[in-house]
């Protein structure tokens, strides 16, 4: 079992390059098979998931060539096969292959999807939008089987803007001729990142301010595209640098979309300076408590309240954290505990954090992936040395991160 050595308290300088978003590739990749020729993708981050999702592909009969952060796919023999448990519950996006193989074959076959354990994940949205598009779906032994003769134009509304459901919608009309409105879609950035290739693929998808109308096309040509940058990667780093930074410089991203951490970040009496694709940024000696709610897009994200809690201890006085998307995304609290930090929690849908605690190093476990990059930012910031285990987690959604901490001068080893 691999674990991370953290030896606290180094002042981190230089310069760290963000790869591209995790949930962006992870809708991209799947979209590949709606393609009649050849598409590329770069920028395409070293994590878990993507070695996850190209086995996924593999399985089906993509083939693939990956190098240099660049991935080359040809789906010209790629099969519709039912796709296992074992391949389907290693990561939480192995949905958008319901959406890509109904798009392509009128029919997909798939386990239930794994996923960070942050509470419960139904999948009810998506499955709903199905059937307004008549698709029969039907569920057996945790096994999803989705079926039609004809994709129909349709107008759905979200019950709430979620992620997962506007991509797959985006994926099961883009390779029809029909027109679909989603009313109340998610807006994140790594949507936007999507629809920008099924357009270049030959679609006709317009993002309005309420709704996303979807023109769909029996043909999606060859293209290329590129990962936009991660924004939860972006943050992680920013919140390091707010408590250990001298002049740590972020660079390949787009401030604009971390604009609620940055404020945020500003409240709590954090200096930074941006341009258009980098925030250079050094420690606050003197954190102001704040309180955040977790929203959609564009609000807080919920990503980020994890690893911004272990900043908070760091704040002079008490703090606040309500989540509003997923109610078990507290776990990391009992491990920050052992640090010597004091977070209460309150009927897990809001946590108290008392600071400023001075974290001391110990031996806590990674329970989910963003709880794991909170605990790293609290050994980087304790006294003596932290051991994570469990840290697969970790190395799902995070590219190279041992050595970008590394090069800027964290004491931080994998083992």
């Amino acid at each position: 079992m691999k674990k991370i050595t953290i030896e606290g308290n180094h002042t981190l300088s230089g310069e760290i390059n963000i790869s591209g978003a995790k949930n962006s590739i992870v809708a991209l990749l799947p979209a590949t098979i709606l393609a009649d020729e050849p598409v590329t993708i770069t920028n395409v981050p070293n994590i878990k998931d993507v070695e996850a999702t190209i086995a996924i592909l593999q399985y089906l009969g993509s083939e693939i060539t990956y190098q240099n952060n660049t991935i080359i796919i040809d789906n010209k023999n790629i099969q519709n096969k039912e796709i296992p448990d074992n391949l389907a519950n290693k990561l939480r996006a192995s949905y958008y292959f319901m959406g890509a193989l109904l798009s392509k074959f009128k029919e997909a076959s798939i386990s239930y999807p794994g996923g960070c354990p942050i509470g419960k994940r139904p999948i009810d949205i998506h499955l709903n939008s199905f059937k307004k598009l008549n698709i029969d779906v039907s569920i057996e032994n945790n096994n999803y089987h989705l079926k039609t003769n004809n994709i129909i134009s349709n107008t759905i509304t979200l019950a709430k803007p979620s992620v997962g459901a506007t991509i797959n919608i985006l994926l099961t009309t883009a390779k029809t001729k029909t027109t679909t409105i989603i009313n109340n879609p998610a807006k994140e950035p790594e949507i936007n990142n999507l629809i920008e290739f099924l357009n270049k693929m030959g679609t006709n998808i317009i993002i309005n301010k309420d709704n996303i109308i979807i023109n769909g096309s029996s043909y999606l040509k060859s293209t290329t595209i590129q990962t936009i940058p991660d924004r939860i990667e972006t943050g992680t780093y920013l919140i390091i640098g707010a408590l250990l930074g001298n002049k740590l410089k972020i660079n390949n991203i787009n401030p604009l979309v971390n604009t609620a951490l940055i404020n945020k970040l500003k409240e709590s009496n954090t200096s930074m300076t941006l341009t258009d694709s980098s925030i250079t940024i050094s420690k606050n000696h003197f954190i102001k408590p704040v309180n955040i709610t977790t929203k959609e897009y564009p609000g807080f994200p919920t990503d980020l309240q994890q690893p911004f809690t272990t900043y908070l201890t760091q704040a002079m006085g008490k703090s606040t954290i309500k989540e509003t998307i997923y109610e078990n995304r507290f776990q990391n609290v009992k491990e920050l505990n052992k640090l010597n930090s004091h977070i209460n929690i309150d009927n897990n849908k809001q946590i108290t954090i008392n600071g400023p605690t001075k974290l001391v190093g110990n031996i806590v476990n990674s329970t989910d992936l963003r709880g794991g990059a909170s605990l790293i930012i609290a050994g980087l910031i304790a006294e003596g040395t932290t051991t994570i285990t469990n840290i697969e987690h970790i190395l799902r959604g995070y590219d190279n991160i041992i050595n970008k901490l590394k090069n800027v001068g964290a004491k931080i080893e994998i083992e």
